[in-house]
Formats: structure tokens, sequence, C-alpha cells
């Protein structure tokens, strides 16, 4: 399920050079928000969750997962040279899943790891808080590639869709409308912060359990889901 030709393609194409200065832009400017806020206030733990939870999980992490996720497959398909891809005795689902993993460690790299970092400036992991916040953007990760990845196979405005999505459900309706948290990426991951952190620092709107069902539900069925969109998107390039 993983084709390292593809997986070298996808890495160049996400890490061009016009990708990589979005892609450092967003870690480099919480880093150094980290650090004026370090300067500031001092330790102080509920700032620093509120600062890796307000910035890092609810605007960062999607935001680097529309541009990982939609990236990996959407402009191939918008400039057709999917066909090409295509045309290679390679099997649909591995495309997919290749496309998926390189979408997931970039998401990772460039989304976990500055949130590790920050959260030690901020209180040096007091609580638990910057592991906690790393965590949640280590599975909300996963969760937006493979929804964005799913974005980008299905529509040629994947990017603005997904933006959309993470501007303003993740960022404003999944943080304050009560309904909307159910269905939010950011609230899921914020459940599995909160179990790891003390009492009261973290919270979120939905239960571990259901947390962890609807992650694997919506990375599971949007994978599946592209899969099949892009099989279809093979025939109809035969035909």
């Amino acid at each position: 399920m993983y084709h390292p030709t593809v997986a070298r393609l996808t890495y160049r194409a996400l890490l061009g050079r016009r990708r990589a200065l979005i892609l450092f832009a967003l870690p480099a400017l919480l880093i150094l928000i980290a650090l004026a806020v370090r300067v500031l206030t001092g330790v102080d733990d509920r700032v620093a969750s509120g600062l890796l939870g307000g910035f890092a999980l609810a605007t960062m992490v999607p935001l680097i997962g529309v541009i990982a996720g939609t990236g990996a497959i959407g402009p191939e398909i918008d400039d057709g040279s999917i066909v090409y891809l295509l045309a290679k005795p390679v099997k649909r689902p591995t495309i997919i899943m290749t496309k998926l993993i390189v979408a997931i460690a970039v998401t990772m790299a460039f989304s976990a790891v500055p949130t590790l970092i920050a959260g030690f400036i901020l209180n040096g992991n007091g609580q638990q808080i910057a592991v906690a916040y790393t965590v949640a953007a280590l599975v909300a990760s996963v969760a937006y590639s493979a929804l964005f990845l799913l974005l980008g196979t299905v529509s040629r405005h994947a990017v603005v869709f997904g933006l959309v999505y993470a501007l303003v459900w993740e960022s404003l309706f999944g943080s304050l409308v009560e309904g909307a948290k159910t269905l939010s990426v950011q609230q899921w991951s914020l459940a599995l912060a909160e179990k790891i952190t003390g009492p009261g620092i973290v919270d979120s709107a939905v239960g571990l359990p259901t947390a962890v069902v609807l992650l694997l539900v919506v990375t599971v069925g949007a994978t599946v889901y592209a899969g099949q969109k892009l099989r279809r998107l093979t025939l109809a390039g035969e035909e």
C-alpha cells in the first residue's frame, strides 16, 4: 500500500518553494508568539493551554492539513497530469494510501513538532500541556489529511472548501457553537489532550470513546471514498 516513486513525487510537489514557504510560516509564527508570551507573562498554564488550543490546534493544524492534504493530489487532477500516474501499473488504493501517508507525515512535521516546541517554551510541559497538545496535533493531522485528500480528489476547488472548513467551521463554529462541536476534528483531538493533562486544563465537548470512534470513521471513510473516486476517474479517462 506504499509506492516509493509516488511518495517521492508527492513530497517534491508538497515541499516545492511556494508551499514550503507557507508551511514554514505558520510554525515559525507560533514559536515567535510563544517566545513573546513567555517573556511578557512568564510561566502560566492557562495561557499556554489557550495559545496551543486557540492557535496551534484550532488554526495552524487544519491550515497545514489543507495545504498538505489537497496539495498531495489536487494539482495533479487540475492540470491533468494524474492521467500519467494512473497509466502506470500501480493500484489505485496504493496511490491514495501513499499520498495519504505523505500528507500525514508533512502535516505532523509542520504542526505537531512546532506545537511541542511552543509548549515547552510556554511552560516547560507543566501539567503535560505540551505533550497533550502534541498528541492532539498528531491525531488531528491524520484526520485532516484524510479529509482534505478526499476534498482534493472530488473537487477542483478543494483549497477554497478546505480553507472555509478550517477557518470558519473549525476555528469559529467548532469552537463556539455547541451543536457544531460534536462534528469538529479539533474537539475530537482535544478529548485526547484532556485525558493527558491535569483536571480543568483542557476542555472537550466530546467524550474520549466518541472522539476515537469519530476519528476512525472519518479517517477510514474519507480514505476509502477517495480511492473509489480515483478509480472512477480512471474509468472515465479510459472511456
